[in-house]
């Protein structure tokens, strides 16, 4: 049974969306990842959503780049929690990505976050967190994670200290 579905609207998405894989992956959490559009391929997408729906998907990750339509269009889907990955391509950096993503109607909500590889590492985050409200032990991985990171950045702090002491 997978609990995330990670959708992105074009194969030349992959490298920025990937790093969403690596996060899942960590914490243990089973997860589809393929391609389908709004635009190009709409019964794909419904299909999709109902298939893995039905399957036992909790949360729906859809990274596109341009309209950026593919999350709102899960989100006319289903009811569980969409996250929105804007991607970056064209003549405006990401912005038109970024505006289609988070400007949903009422009711049909995506939670967006930043825009290609720095997003995609936070949606499976928040894919994660939003598990972990009914699963104790995914929540002590992503508390174990945080508390790593944290060791980390003090590591580092205690070592650039040293270094311009």
């Amino acid at each position: 049974m997978a609990h995330v579905v990670i959708l992105m609207g074009s194969k030349s998405d992959e490298e920025k969306v990937s790093p969403c894989v690596d996060v899942l992956k960590s914490l243990g959490i089973d997860y589809v990842f393929t391609v389908s559009s709004a635009h190009r391929t709409p019964e794909r997408t419904e299909a999709l959503v109902r298939d893995e729906e039905a399957k036992g998907a909790r949360v729906f990750i859809c990274a596109a780049g341009m309209a950026a339509h593919l999350a709102g269009a899960v989100a006319a889907r289903t009811s569980r929690p969409v996250i929105g990955i804007p991607v970056s391509g064209g003549s405006l950096a990401g912005m038109d990505a970024l505006f289609s993503t988070v400007q949903m109607p009422p009711g049909f909500p995506v939670a967006t976050v930043a825009l290609d590889k720095a997003g995609a590492r936070n949606a499976a985050w928040l894919a994660a967190q939003i598990l972990a409200v009914a699963d104790p032990a995914l929540h002590g991985k992503i508390e174990a994670a945080r508390a790593k990171m944290r060791a980390d950045v003090e590591k580092a702090g205690e070592e650039i200290s040293k270094k311009y002491a």
